[in-house]
Protein backbone atom coordinates (compact mmCIF):
# COMPACT_ATOMS: atom_id res chain seq x y z
CA UNK A 1 0.00 0.00 0.00
CA UNK A 2 1.53 3.29 -0.96
CA UNK A 3 1.96 6.13 1.40
CA UNK A 4 -0.61 8.48 -0.06
CA UNK A 5 -3.25 5.52 0.59
CA UNK A 6 -1.84 4.75 4.18
CA UNK A 7 -2.77 8.49 4.97
CA UNK A 8 -6.51 8.16 3.17
CA UNK A 9 -6.97 5.21 5.51
CA UNK A 10 -5.73 7.01 8.79
CA UNK A 11 -7.84 10.05 7.68
CA UNK A 12 -10.96 7.77 7.13
CA UNK A 13 -10.69 5.41 10.60
CA UNK A 14 -10.07 8.93 12.30
CA UNK A 15 -13.73 10.34 10.92
CA UNK A 16 -14.95 7.05 12.03
CA UNK A 17 -14.02 7.07 15.06
CA UNK A 18 -14.97 10.65 15.93
CA UNK A 19 -13.37 13.49 17.95
CA UNK A 20 -10.18 13.65 19.62
CA UNK A 21 -10.09 13.52 23.70
CA UNK A 22 -8.57 16.59 23.72
CA UNK A 23 -11.39 18.28 21.58
CA UNK A 24 -13.71 16.51 23.58
CA UNK A 25 -12.34 17.72 26.98
CA UNK A 26 -12.43 21.65 25.49
CA UNK A 27 -15.65 21.34 24.26
CA UNK A 28 -16.95 20.17 27.93
CA UNK A 29 -15.00 22.91 29.47
CA UNK A 30 -16.35 25.80 26.99
CA UNK A 31 -19.71 24.33 27.45
CA UNK A 32 -19.79 24.23 31.18
CA UNK A 33 -18.14 27.71 31.32
CA UNK A 34 -20.96 28.88 29.04
CA UNK A 35 -23.44 27.46 31.50
CA UNK A 36 -21.78 28.64 34.72
CA UNK A 37 -21.49 32.38 33.07
CA UNK A 38 -25.24 31.90 31.67
CA UNK A 39 -26.24 30.63 35.02
CA UNK A 40 -24.55 34.12 36.87
CA UNK A 41 -26.63 36.05 34.71
CA UNK A 42 -29.88 34.14 35.13
CA UNK A 43 -29.75 34.38 38.98
CA UNK A 44 -28.73 38.05 38.86
CA UNK A 45 -31.43 38.97 36.16
CA UNK A 46 -34.33 37.08 38.12
CA UNK A 47 -32.80 38.34 41.17
CA UNK A 48 -32.98 42.37 40.25
CA UNK A 49 -36.70 41.41 38.45
CA UNK A 50 -37.84 39.55 41.61
CA UNK A 51 -36.59 42.54 44.38
CA UNK A 52 -39.50 44.37 45.86
CA UNK A 53 -39.81 47.86 43.46
CA UNK A 54 -38.92 51.00 45.41
CA UNK A 55 -38.00 49.07 48.15
CA UNK A 56 -36.00 52.37 49.54
CA UNK A 57 -39.47 54.19 49.87
CA UNK A 58 -40.16 52.03 52.85
CA UNK A 59 -37.07 51.53 55.83
CA UNK A 60 -37.18 51.10 59.04
CA UNK A 61 -36.67 54.83 60.11
CA UNK A 62 -39.73 55.91 57.47
CA UNK A 63 -42.43 57.94 59.59
CA UNK A 64 -45.76 56.22 59.78
CA UNK A 65 -49.06 58.75 60.40
CA UNK A 66 -51.53 55.84 59.55
CA UNK A 67 -50.87 52.42 59.20
CA UNK A 68 -53.28 49.68 58.57
CA UNK A 69 -52.19 46.04 59.03
CA UNK A 70 -52.04 44.18 56.08
CA UNK A 71 -52.47 47.67 54.18
CA UNK A 72 -53.54 47.37 50.22
CA UNK A 73 -52.81 51.27 49.88
CA UNK A 74 -49.58 52.84 50.76
CA UNK A 75 -49.04 56.87 50.09
CA UNK A 76 -45.49 57.96 50.70
CA UNK A 77 -44.35 61.48 50.72
CA UNK A 78 -41.13 63.32 50.45
CA UNK A 79 -41.38 66.81 52.01
CA UNK A 80 -40.11 70.00 52.87
CA UNK A 81 -41.11 71.53 55.86
CA UNK A 82 -39.59 74.95 54.89
CA UNK A 83 -41.47 74.50 51.25
CA UNK A 84 -44.67 76.47 50.70
CA UNK A 85 -46.02 73.88 47.78
CA UNK A 86 -45.83 71.26 50.47
CA UNK A 87 -47.52 73.46 53.41
CA UNK A 88 -50.50 73.98 50.85
CA UNK A 89 -50.70 70.20 50.16
CA UNK A 90 -51.06 69.84 53.38
CA UNK A 91 -53.62 72.38 54.22
CA UNK A 92 -55.60 71.42 51.28
CA UNK A 93 -54.79 68.08 50.68
CA UNK A 94 -52.74 65.35 53.00
CA UNK A 95 -54.07 67.15 56.56
CA UNK A 96 -57.74 66.09 55.07
CA UNK A 97 -56.72 62.61 53.32
CA UNK A 98 -55.21 61.29 56.68
CA UNK A 99 -58.46 62.38 58.64
CA UNK A 100 -60.92 61.08 55.39
CA UNK A 101 -58.54 57.84 54.94
CA UNK A 102 -57.71 56.69 58.46
CA UNK A 103 -57.64 53.07 58.84
CA UNK A 104 -58.27 52.73 54.94
CA UNK A 105 -54.64 53.66 54.16
CA UNK A 106 -50.66 53.42 55.16
CA UNK A 107 -49.38 56.93 54.87
CA UNK A 108 -45.75 57.69 55.26
CA UNK A 109 -43.31 60.70 55.10
CA UNK A 110 -39.84 60.84 54.13
CA UNK A 111 -37.36 64.27 55.14
CA UNK A 112 -36.50 65.67 51.43
CA UNK A 113 -35.08 69.16 52.99
CA UNK A 114 -34.27 71.28 49.54
CA UNK A 115 -30.75 73.78 49.74
CA UNK A 116 -32.85 76.62 48.99
CA UNK A 117 -35.10 76.46 52.45
CA UNK A 118 -32.31 77.41 55.01
CA UNK A 119 -34.88 76.16 58.25
CA UNK A 120 -35.80 72.80 55.95
CA UNK A 121 -32.88 70.91 57.83
CA UNK A 122 -33.28 72.51 61.27
CA UNK A 123 -37.21 71.71 60.97
CA UNK A 124 -36.33 67.99 60.17
CA UNK A 125 -33.96 67.53 62.69
CA UNK A 126 -37.53 68.85 64.92
CA UNK A 127 -38.92 66.11 63.69
CA UNK A 128 -36.78 63.54 64.04
CA UNK A 129 -35.75 64.46 67.68
CA UNK A 130 -39.70 64.35 68.25
CA UNK A 131 -39.36 60.77 66.70
CA UNK A 132 -37.22 59.96 69.29
CA UNK A 133 -39.76 60.41 71.93
CA UNK A 134 -42.27 59.03 70.10
CA UNK A 135 -44.47 62.06 69.16
CA UNK A 136 -43.15 61.95 65.23
CA UNK A 137 -46.95 62.95 63.98
CA UNK A 138 -47.57 65.70 66.66
CA UNK A 139 -44.30 67.96 65.84
CA UNK A 140 -45.23 67.30 62.14
CA UNK A 141 -48.82 68.40 62.60
CA UNK A 142 -47.12 71.14 64.71
CA UNK A 143 -44.63 72.54 61.95
CA UNK A 144 -47.10 72.80 59.33
CA UNK A 145 -49.81 74.18 61.10
CA UNK A 146 -47.89 76.30 62.49
CA UNK A 147 -46.00 77.40 59.70
CA UNK A 148 -46.02 81.03 59.24
CA UNK A 149 -44.74 81.65 63.00
CA UNK A 150 -41.35 80.22 61.97
CA UNK A 151 -41.25 79.46 58.07
CA UNK A 152 -41.88 82.90 56.99
CA UNK A 153 -40.59 86.17 57.64
CA UNK A 154 -43.58 88.69 56.00
CA UNK A 155 -43.55 87.60 52.51
CA UNK A 156 -39.65 86.20 52.47
CA UNK A 157 -38.23 82.65 53.01
CA UNK A 158 -37.15 82.82 57.01
CA UNK A 159 -33.19 82.34 57.70
CA UNK A 160 -33.73 82.84 61.57
CA UNK A 161 -32.54 79.68 62.92
CA UNK A 162 -32.71 81.55 66.20
CA UNK A 163 -36.63 82.43 65.79
CA UNK A 164 -37.51 78.99 64.68
CA UNK A 165 -35.17 77.05 67.20
CA UNK A 166 -37.65 78.84 69.81
CA UNK A 167 -40.79 77.88 68.27
CA UNK A 168 -39.48 74.17 67.75
CA UNK A 169 -38.58 74.33 71.61
CA UNK A 170 -41.52 75.79 72.33
CA UNK A 171 -43.90 72.93 70.00
CA UNK A 172 -41.80 70.16 72.13
CA UNK A 173 -42.54 71.95 75.42
CA UNK A 174 -46.28 71.84 74.31
CA UNK A 175 -46.02 68.28 73.17
CA UNK A 176 -44.83 67.41 77.07
CA UNK A 177 -41.49 66.09 75.52
CA UNK A 178 -37.94 66.31 77.45
CA UNK A 179 -36.36 69.32 76.39
CA UNK A 180 -32.85 68.64 77.05
CA UNK A 181 -33.08 65.84 75.63
CA UNK A 182 -34.76 67.36 72.50
CA UNK A 183 -32.13 69.68 72.02
CA UNK A 184 -29.83 66.76 72.43
CA UNK A 185 -31.10 64.83 69.77
CA UNK A 186 -32.05 67.73 67.53
CA UNK A 187 -27.59 68.38 67.61
CA UNK A 188 -27.39 64.29 66.98
CA UNK A 189 -25.25 63.07 64.16
CA UNK A 190 -28.27 59.79 64.28
CA UNK A 191 -30.98 62.60 63.69
CA UNK A 192 -28.88 64.16 61.02
CA UNK A 193 -28.14 60.54 59.67
CA UNK A 194 -31.42 59.87 59.40
CA UNK A 195 -32.48 62.71 57.39
CA UNK A 196 -29.67 62.15 55.00
CA UNK A 197 -30.72 58.82 54.54
CA UNK A 198 -34.04 60.03 53.20
CA UNK A 199 -32.49 62.48 50.95
CA UNK A 200 -30.44 59.80 49.35
CA UNK A 201 -32.88 57.48 49.30
CA UNK A 202 -35.41 60.08 47.45
CA UNK A 203 -32.17 61.14 45.13
CA UNK A 204 -31.96 57.36 44.37
CA UNK A 205 -36.12 57.43 43.36
CA UNK A 206 -35.68 60.09 40.72
CA UNK A 207 -37.12 62.90 43.52
CA UNK A 208 -35.78 66.53 42.66
CA UNK A 209 -38.97 68.53 43.84
CA UNK A 210 -41.10 68.71 47.02
CA UNK A 211 -44.17 67.54 47.59
CA UNK A 212 -43.22 63.86 45.62
CA UNK A 213 -45.98 61.25 46.25
CA UNK A 214 -45.76 57.52 45.92
CA UNK A 215 -48.66 55.87 45.65
CA UNK A 216 -48.28 52.00 46.11
CA UNK A 217 -44.54 52.57 44.68
CA UNK A 218 -45.97 54.44 41.54
CA UNK A 219 -44.91 57.82 41.39
CA UNK A 220 -48.15 60.12 41.34
CA UNK A 221 -47.81 62.54 38.66
CA UNK A 222 -50.49 65.29 38.78
CA UNK A 223 -51.81 66.95 35.86
CA UNK A 224 -54.31 69.05 37.38
CA UNK A 225 -53.59 73.19 37.87
CA UNK A 226 -55.02 73.90 41.13
CA UNK A 227 -54.77 71.97 44.72
CA UNK A 228 -58.19 71.23 44.42
CA UNK A 229 -57.85 69.34 40.93
CA UNK A 230 -54.72 67.81 42.07
CA UNK A 231 -56.72 66.57 45.36
CA UNK A 232 -59.48 65.13 43.47
CA UNK A 233 -56.82 63.33 41.35
CA UNK A 234 -54.78 61.92 44.00
CA UNK A 235 -58.20 60.74 45.64
CA UNK A 236 -59.17 59.16 42.67
CA UNK A 237 -56.37 57.00 42.24
CA UNK A 238 -56.34 55.85 46.24
CA UNK A 239 -59.82 55.34 45.78
CA UNK A 240 -59.17 52.72 42.38
CA UNK A 241 -56.18 51.35 44.41
CA UNK A 242 -58.59 50.86 47.51
CA UNK A 243 -61.13 48.89 45.21
CA UNK A 244 -59.00 46.97 43.22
Amino acid sequence: MSRTSRQKNRNIMAARRGPSLNLLLTGAVVLVAVLVIGGVLLVNRSGEEGAAPNEALFPVGAHTLSRVDGDKVTLVEFLDFQCPACASYYTNITKKLEQDYHGRITFVTRNFPLEMHPLAVPAARAAEAAAKQGRYAEMYHALYDNFDQWAVDGQSTSADVGRATTKFEEYATSLGLDLERFRADMASPEVQAAIDSDVADGTELGVSSTPTFFLNGEQFRPTGRTVADIDRELRAKIDAALAG
